[in-house]
């Protein structure tokens, strides 16, 4: 399997930046770590706190 270099991680982001623009990156960037760190959240087990007008839920 060919190793990833420099040069060529530089041209997939000049590719990348030509493509979506320099405005969108930021905002697909931070998608994407919302995104993982919901899924993070979800594999522990973690629930989400409870909003201060939500009433408790019953088992």
């Amino acid at each position: 399997m060919p190793r990833i270099g420099f040069w060529e991680i530089l041209i997939i982001a000049f590719i990348i930046l030509l493509l979506f623009g320099a405005n969108r990156i930021p905002d697909m960037m931070r998608g994407l770590a919302r995104g993982l760190r919901g899924f993070k959240d979800e594999l522990k087990g973690e629930e989400k706190a409870e909003t201060p007008g939500e009433k408790p839920k019953s088992t």
